[in-house]
Parts: C-alpha cells; sequence; structure tokens
C-alpha cells in the first residue's frame, strides 16, 4: 500500500471521529515506517477533527508505527495501549493527550 492509499483510508476513518464533546486543543502526529512510510497529523480543534498529510511541528503527541498497526488502530481492530505494551506504537510527548486518542477512535460516527 502506498503512503496515498494508507492517508486516505486512515483520514475516511478518524474524520468520523464524533470529535464534539473535546474541548482542549489536540495535535496527534503519525510518522508512518515502513511501507507506505510518511507522516501526517490530526488536529482536533472547534470541535473538529482535521486530518492532513504534513508533519505537526507543534504536536502535542509523536506516535510512531508500521502502516498495518495503524490500519489497525484506526478500525478500531487493536487498542493503542496493547500496541504500545507490544512494542508496535511508539508514543513521544504528552502522555495524557496521548491516551485521547484512544477516546477519538471509540467515538466513530
Amino acid at each position: 500500500m502506498t503512503y496515498a492509499e494508507l492517508f486516505s483510508k486512515v483520514k475516511g476513518m478518524l474524520v468520523e471521529a464524533d470529535v464534539s464533546g473535546i474541548k482542549e486543543h489536540l495535535a496527534f502526529q503519525f510518522n508512518i515506517t515502513g511501507e507506505g512510510a510518511g507522516a501526517f497529523y490530526v488536529e482536533v480543534r472547534d470541535g473538529r477533527a482535521i486530518v492532513e498529510p504534513y508533519e505537526y511541528h507543534d504536536r502535542d503527541v509523536l506516535f510512531t508505527c508500521s502502516a498495518a498497526t495503524l490500519e489497525k488502530l484506526a478500525s478500531g481492530k487493536l487498542d493503542p495501549i496493547l500496541a504500545v505494551t507490544l512494542q508496535k506504537l511508539k508514543v513521544e510527548g504528552n502522555i495524557e493527550k496521548a491516551l485521547q486518542f484512544k477516546e477519538l477512535l471509540k467515538k466513530r460516527r
């Protein structure tokens, strides 16, 4: 899978999240390794989830994982905390905000 295909698929899954209840600003960057390598960000602000194919330098959290892991996370087939435990997902930055990524995944419309 190419980066463009992966980004399109994951963006479709993440923009469905109901973030209307999240009042604080969140900025997550994802660095994808291996096949489909690249970077993109998810920003939650003003009751919307914005997903763009760029790096976000003022991010709260940096997630690093493979394309396969990201697909499983976004589709709900893999719990983010389990992914960290299994060393399939690396997390750097604000851990409290990182934990909100799990909540964001649960709130898909």
